[in-house]
Order: C-alpha cells, then structure tokens, then sequence
C-alpha cells in the first residue's frame, strides 16, 4: 500500500432525511486533482462509497471515476468514510 496516491477529502455534504443517501463528496488526489461526485450511500452490508456516474446514452450509470486496483479502492472507502464519521 505504500505507492498509494495520497487522497484528501476536500468537501463532505450530509444529509440527514432518513434515505440511503448521507452525503456527497469530493476528493484531491496527490494534491493537484479534484474529483467530485463521490456519495456515501448505507446499503444492505452498511456505509460504502459510490463513485461518481453519468448517465449513458444506452440509459443505464455508468461510473465515471475508477480505482483500478482493489489497494486503491480500499483506501478511497477508508479515507472518505473516515471523513463522514468524523464530521
């Protein structure tokens, strides 16, 4: 885990209206690029962190931000998630 890119949370929006949706995020990777639109949704195993979508022509969401390994996704979950528990 060590070559991980260091990732920040830049803006963390609660909401608090009862539904699976508590908050949208936005994170700074390695300190020079934004990525927004990441959600933390609480699901059926508990809180987990949705990437950000759009909608494709075909009508079905499709994301448009990826980790690639599984390292990196792990550490996305923990550092966004980290930041809703703490806010």
């Amino acid at each position: 885990m060590e070559n991980l890119v260091k990732i920040e949370v830049d803006r963390l929006y609660r909401f608090d209206n009862g539904g699976q949706l508590k908050a949208f995020a936005d994170i700074v990777l390695a300190g020079q690029f934004s990525v927004r639109g990441f959600r933390v949704v609480d699901g059926k195993k508990g809180l987990f962190v949705s990437m950000p979508s759009e909608i494709g022509k075909d009508g079905n969401w499709h994301d448009t931000f990826k980790p690639v390994t599984n390292e990196a996704k792990a550490e996305l979950n923990r550092v966004v998630l980290e930041a809703y528990k703490q806010e």
